[in-house]
Order: structure tokens, then sequence, then C-alpha cells
């Protein structure tokens, strides 16, 4: 009885169910989320294991080796230089995960930032952030990215900041239109008057309303974000010779898709699969983390 009155509870009224345990099941009936999960992980693990599954150097030239189709001695065959595509698959997993988590990084940490502080503060600080989040609206998001690249020029490092700053207004006014709702809230309200710090509110008050939202964009994001860095890189704005990534070999193999069709369709379906795990992942997310989609 002491312990059910120290819980906030009545003596012989059930525990209430914590947010995890509702969510659980909702996750175990979602065969979408699950093989999304499962693709991502296992593509994680292919990232993690990449010494020891291709232990072969995907950056090794031998023309003796050049253009020989798939077999034993290579899976997946090898590209112009003689290089195995099996192995260069395999490292490229690590770069373009890599790729995407960034850019969603860098999206998701400055878009929210600044919707938390354009919906917070409102009046002339609102309009002048958002109207530079139209301005950003404006352009295509592989438009603007390729813009940025060209200006920074092509490199790794830079495309992964053009694709996360051309990610941002998604975050931005995702976030604003949530935080517009949180602070008008009582508890919000209640903090402001006895004093709390805004800084506070924002992080302790307000964030974790958005927390939900933001984790499902962030996964959609993600595969958005492999897809434009590899669109870069095929145009040869991205990656650089001989990084392993799979938008570049896509275009080192373009000339040979007659002869050589394999230097190209094994990053090609690469890069399909992971886009439709994470894809499949931030949908199931949505599904179960919004409460509106719940019956």
């Amino acid at each position: 009885m002491a312990e059910a009155l120290r819980a906030g509870r009545l003596p012989g009224q059930p525990r209430a169910r914590t947010r995890w345990q509702m969510l659980l099941p909702r996750i175990r009936r979602h065969r979408g989320l699950l093989l999304g999960f499962a693709i991502l992980l296992f593509l994680v693990g292919v990232a993690v294991f990449r010494d020891t599954i291709a232990p072969q150097n995907p950056i090794k030239i031998d023309i003796t080796a050049a253009l020989e189709a798939p077999g034993t001695g290579h899976w997946m065959g090898t590209d112009p230089y003689g290089r195995d595509v099996y192995s260069r698959v395999v490292h490229g997993t690590t770069i373009s995960l890599t790729v995407g988590a960034i850019s969603v990084g860098i999206a998701a940490t400055v878009g929210t930032t600044v919707g938390l502080i354009a919906g917070y503060y409102g009046g002339a600080v609102d309009g002048l952030i958002m109207r530079l989040i139209d301005v950003l609206l404006a352009f295509p998001g592989i438009l603007l990215a390729l813009g940025i690249v060209s200006v920074l020029g092509p490199s790794l490092r830079n495309l992964m900041i053009a694709v996360g700053i051309s990610g941002i207004p998604v975050y931005a006014r995702l976030v604003r239109s949530t935080v517009l709702i949180a602070k008008e809230q009582l508890y919000v309200e209640a903090a402001r008057v006895i004093g709390v710090p805004i800084r506070v509110i924002l992080v302790r008050h307000i964030l974790p309303n958005v927390v939900a939202p933001i984790i499902i964009a962030a996964t959609l994001g993600m595969g958005t974000a492999i897809l434009a860095a590899a669109g870069l890189s095929f145009i040869g704005l991205g990656s650089q010779p001989p990084t392993p990534e799979w938008g570049r070999m896509l275009t080192e193999g373009r000339d040979y898709l007659r002869d050589a069709w394999w230097i190209s369709t094994s990053p090609g379906l690469a890069i399909m699969i992971t886009v439709l795990g994470v894809n499949l992942l931030g949908d199931g997310l949505r599904d179960v983390l919004d409460p509106r989609l719940q019956v």
C-alpha cells in the first residue's frame, strides 16, 4: 500500500504503463518498421566489419584484372582499373551512411535551434528568421546543395555541409509550428511566471514536445540525404577518386553499361536497398510515434 501511495496511485490500482510499454506492441506489429530496422542494422554491421567482410583493398589498381565479370575471384566483378567492385561497395557503405548521418545531423541541429528561437520569441525575430527560411525554400533541395558545393568546391566534407544546409528549412518549419502550440501550454506559462530562464524553458519544457517529429523527419531525411549525396557525386561534385562512394561508382561505370553492367548495377542496388530500408523505418516510426495516426 505504501509503495502504491508513493507512486501516486490508489491501493489496488494497476501501475500506469510507460510510453515505451505502450509503443512496444505497436512496434512489434509494424512489419515495415521491423524490416527497415533490420536492413539498417545489417548495413551498419557491414560498415563496422567492412575489413573482415571485404578484405581486398578497395582502391588497389590491377590493370590485368580490369573488367572481369562476377565470379569466384570477384563476386561483383571488377571495374576498368581492376578494382574489386564488391570491396568498393562494402567500403562505400561506411561513406554513404556517414554522409547521410552527418548531413541530417547538421540539418536537424541548426533547423531545431532556429525553429525553437523563431517559435518562442515570435514577432520580429520570427518574421526575420522565417523569411530567411523562405529564401532557402525557394530553391529545390538538390539545386541548393548543388550551388553550395559549387561555391565551396567538390569534396566529401563540402558535400555533407551542402546537403545539411539544404535540409535546414524542413526542421525549422516543423519545430516552429510545434513550439507555437507548446509555448501556450499552462506548464510553460507557469515556468515563465516563476522566472525560469528562457534557455531552460526551451530545453526542458518545449524541446521534449518536438523530439518525436524530429526523429521521424531525420529518419526520412536520411534517405533523401543519401540520394542527394550520390547524385552530386555522380556529376563529380561530391567525393573524388579513388574514394569508393556509391554515386562516384555509378558515374565510373556508366560508359561500360553494355559490356560491364555490374560496375554500376552493384552500387545502384546498394543505394536502392539503403534508401528503402531508411524510408521503411521512417514511415514505421511516423505510424508509431505520431499521435494523429494512432487509433
